[in-house]
């Protein structure tokens, strides 16, 4: 698989910046994981990363392209208006733009920018009560989570103003009836976040299955001390996994950053 994305395009190292090629395998990488972790939609959803700069120009995926194919010769570079900036033979999916672009233009501390459609996710998205705190990765979660209604497929640039002020300055967000959303101001950052907030919604989705009425509720003290224990965020623990994450691309997906 990957000697066949690798052949997909051209290779830019060396023809773009320092900053781009390096945010270019970041979001390659995490279109990796997400792949290796089961997580991906075929062609569907998107990650995005923003490229430094004063242009605000960011990278996505060619619409086309499975997530375990990607590579970062492959990202394409849009502008905020969905304008593709440099010749490539793909385009790129307008819902993903809507919802990327939105939260790149507000909250500058967004670099990198997760929207997934997993089953477990998606599950918990329709839940009239949300996440719920049943467990660590939960409780975790929760203090950086928001939520925003649904309103059809995200064609519709008039939501990206509702998105971004329902999602306030929370790294995480339930996008009701149709996924999760993960923001970072790093790779590590973003892809650590979707990874607590999808083990929350596979976890909750398995304890549900025992019914509502069996399930035992984190305590409030526990809540209380776990928001405590966390309020520095995640960057951290995020930067500590990290390197681990691209060994493991290294041994099982190999070509990302090509």
């Amino acid at each position: 698989m990957a000697d066949g994305a690798t052949s997909i395009s051209t290779s830019l190292r060396g023809k773009v910046s320092d900053a781009e090629w390096q945010a270019r395998v970041d979001l390659a990488a995490l279109y990796r994981l997400v792949a290796l972790h089961g997580w991906d939609d075929m062609i569907f959803t998107h990650i995005s990363a923003r490229i430094p700069g004063p242009e605000h120009h960011f990278l996505i995926n060619p619409y086309g392209l499975f997530f375990g194919e990607m590579t970062a010769s492959a990202l394409v570079k849009v502008d905020l208006d969905g304008n593709v900036i440099d010749k490539t033979p793909y385009f790129i999916n307008p819902a993903g733009f809507t919802i990327h672009s939105a939260v790149h233009a507000a909250r500058e501390d967004a670099h990198y920018v997760m929207h997934l459609h997993t089953d477990q996710g998606v599950a918990v998205s329709t839940h009239k009560e949300g996440l719920l705190p049943l467990a660590q990765q939960a409780l975790i979660v929760l203090p950086q989570l928001a939520y925003h209604d649904y309103e059809g497929i995200a064609l519709n640039l008039d939501e990206r103003e509702r998105l971004v002020a329902d999602l306030g300055d929370k790294k995480l967000m339930m996008l009701r009836n149709h996924g999760t959303l993960s923001a970072g101001s790093t790779a590590a950052e973003c892809w650590m976040g979707m990874f607590f907030l999808e083990r929350a919604c596979s976890q909750q989705v398995m304890a549900l299955s025992a019914g509502r009425d069996n399930v035992l509720m984190a305590p409030e003290h526990a809540q209380a001390e776990v928001r405590s224990q966390t309020g520095g965020g995640l960057g951290m623990i995020a930067g500590l996994a990290w390197p681990g994450c691209l060994r493991k691309l290294d041994r099982e997906s190999p070509g990302y950053a090509d």
